[in-house]
């Protein structure tokens, strides 16, 4: 049965997989993205495959965009029956230079050397708001069509370091963090009215936004990169299309039973303890 499905950050590489792969199982997509042609980009190629898509401005962080992209939405497909939360990341601002604190970092003076001390407020905020209010609000706009239907889900972006935090990123962390708890409270909360809610923890995949920090110019790995394969019992980074099978599975009927679960998929490195 065609669902209408609606997918935020849909012009990134993973959530853009994602869309795909649900297009190709019959659903409509509905792709919102703040960067509309790159929402639209994505649609084009939905449609031009078979599917049915279509690509909608809209930003995560205020509601009246979001209600406009509603109204989109309902307009061309109907009712939203499953939300997938991708819209997300991270800001430099809210992020350390160093792993570990050394007392002679408080002497660094190099332009754009950054210890904890030196975290901007305004670059944590940015990240918190972008990942946790990112997702509250879109699942408070869409998530009112799906009150009381049938096979009704939420899908939100969560990540390994919501179990475990990553050195130099703290803000990220403790955003995601964020998510895989509101993941279970809404779990809880919608679990009368139909709507399940469970999230993805994707461990180290390579997308725009972290790969110049993995990776250098020639496609070698960077001491970061390293540590990470090192850690990854698997050995490589995740592809994006490693995600398609959990996300059909927790969106489909085969998951019925299934919410408030975070579901890692990491090549095992939360399992590895590095001896």
């Amino acid at each position: 049965m065609s669902k209408t499905i609606v997918v935020t950050g849909a012009g990134g590489v993973l959530c853009s997989t994602l869309a795909e792969a649900l297009a190709k199982q019959g659903h409509n997509i509905a792709l919102l993205d703040l960067n509309k042609d790159a929402a639209v980009e994505v649609a084009n190629k939905i449609n031009k495959a078979g599917g049915k898509a279509i690509g909608v401005k809209a930003n995560v962080l205020e509601k009246d965009s979001l209600l406009l992209a509603k109204t989109e939405v309902n307009e061309a497909f109907g009712k939203c029956d499953i939300l997938i939360n991708g819209a997300g990341g991270n800001h430099p601002l809210g992020t350390t230079s160093n792993p570990f604190l050394e007392a002679e970092d408080l002497l660094n003076k190099t332009e754009g050397f950054k210890t904890f001390f030196d975290l901007d407020p305004t670059g944590i905020q940015f990240v918190f708001n972008l990942n946790f209010i990112g997702t509250l609000l879109p699942t408070q706009i869409f998530a009112e069509d799906m009150v009381g239907k049938d096979g009704c889900s939420i899908l939100n972006i969560s990540s390994m370091n919501a179990f475990t935090p990553l050195t130099k990123i703290p803000a990220y962390s403790g955003a995601k963090a964020a998510i895989s708890n509101f993941t279970q409270w809404l779990a809880v909360h919608f679990s009368k009215v139909g709507i399940r809610v469970n999230a993805l923890a994707p461990g180290f995949f390579l997308t725009d936004q972290n790969r110049t920090l993995l990776t250098n110019s020639d496609g070698s790995l960077t001491p970061r990169g390293n540590q990470i394969i090192d850690q990854t019992p698997m050995g490589k980074f995740g592809e994006p299309e490693h995600l398609v099978g959990t996300t059909l599975w927790l969106c489909g009927e085969g998951a019925s039973f299934i919410t408030g679960v975070v579901v890692p998929i990491d090549g095992g490195f939360s399992a590895y303890s590095g001896v």
